[in-house]
């Protein structure tokens, strides 16, 4: 049986160029400056306004396209709503910037609105003598901890600011659009409170980061919360979705094109994150640091811009596997963790 996701929609829509994809929801493509070149954006019309969920980085393309787009938008009726899925820079951006331009209220849960504006605060001060260490742990060498040093703070040059206010978005929320319902769906484990938007009448999913149909989401423990467990977090999430979603669930993703076969495509990604849980933990029989994971984890060497992230994700796995009490964890002289099998 072939289990691969189908696309009803072949091709994207032209940058800042709404195409239709359901009654009264748009697809909106968005620029990005990196490898992954894009972000899908959307639009819910109702007769008396616009929603609009995420924004795109706050880059001058981008911001070109909105200038254009807002007028074409408003011109008739308001945007009268910004929802922020989560609080990634290719997401948020232009949060504050749109609500200022458009007037629109901006809704996104508290986890990522407030761990936003802590993002914000570090854009203005040196890495922390506990994030430093964090990765010394890792098994970073001087040259990467220097690195590091040097980037740290950058999340504020890829934003405009925040909204000085938000309304919250909490699980199980319903709005009504377009008479409509649409159901807030919290996710965790790539982001801390991700909010999905499920109308169950349309059978739409927009699954933002939370569900790709190509690729896997970042999962990264970080300085900021050293001992979390993000990857049973995104697993649990993964199943949370599987019971809820119906089977032919058009998904709208974040990045990539709308798809369906969803629950396959979630059970793959629980499968593939536990493959490599098993991975690790069959290499573990001999102490092994953060940064020895990476050829067991990736398929590709890493370079320094990707450091932190494959170092997060290398420790979530450890951090899984810790909680399953499946490995264990010392800490030497200098400071360096070492992971062995249980």
């Amino acid at each position: 049986m072939n289990n691969s996701p189908k696309y009803p929609f072949s091709n994207p829509p032209e940058q800042g160029q709404p195409q239709q994809v359901a009654d009264g929801v748009y697809w909106l493509r968005m620029p990005l400056p990196f490898r992954l070149d894009h972000i899908n954006l959307w639009l819910l019309e109702e007769d008396d306004g616009w929603t609009i969920v995420d924004t795109g980085l706050a880059s001058d393309d981008t911001t070109e396209l909105w200038l254009k787009l807002c007028p074409m938008l408003s011109e008739e009726k308001p945007i009268k709503r910004l929802i922020g899925t989560h609080m990634h820079p290719d997401h948020i951006g232009l949060a504050a910037w749109l609500c200022k331009h458009s007037g629109a209220e901006f809704w996104m849960s508290r986890g990522e609105y407030m761990h936003c504006r802590i993002l914000l605060e570090d854009s203005t001060r040196q890495a922390p003598d506990e994030a430093v260490n964090f990765y010394h742990a890792a098994g970073f060498n001087d040259e990467q901890l220097n690195y590091y040093r040097s980037k740290f703070g950058a999340f504020g040059n890829m934003i405009r600011g925040m909204p000085s206010i938000y309304h919250r978005l909490r699980d199980g929320q319903i709005f009504t659009i377009n008479n409509r319902e649409w159901h807030i769906v919290m996710g965790e484990g790539h982001s801390p409170e991700h909010a999905c938007l499920h109308c169950p009448e349309l059978g739409l999913l927009i699954s933002g980061d939370q569900l790709l149909p190509t690729i896997s989401s970042n999962v990264s423990v970080w300085p900021i919360e050293p001992a979390g467990n993000p990857l049973q977090d995104w697993i649990d999430s993964c199943h949370k979705l599987r019971n809820l979603l119906p089977e032919d669930t058009l998904v709208l993703p974040s990045h990539g094109l709308p798809f369906t076969g969803a629950l396959p495509r979630l059970q793959s990604l629980i499968n593939e994150h536990e493959r490599d849980l098993q991975t690790v933990l069959d290499n573990c029989g001999e102490a092994k640091r953060v940064v020895d994971l990476f050829p067991l984890i990736f398929k590709s060497s890493i370079p320094h811009s990707m450091l932190t992230l494959a170092t997060g994700e290398s420790y979530a796995h450890l951090h899984c596997l810790m909680a399953r009490g499946q490995i264990k964890m010392e800490k030497d002289a200098d400071g360096v963790n070492w992971y062995r099998r249980s």
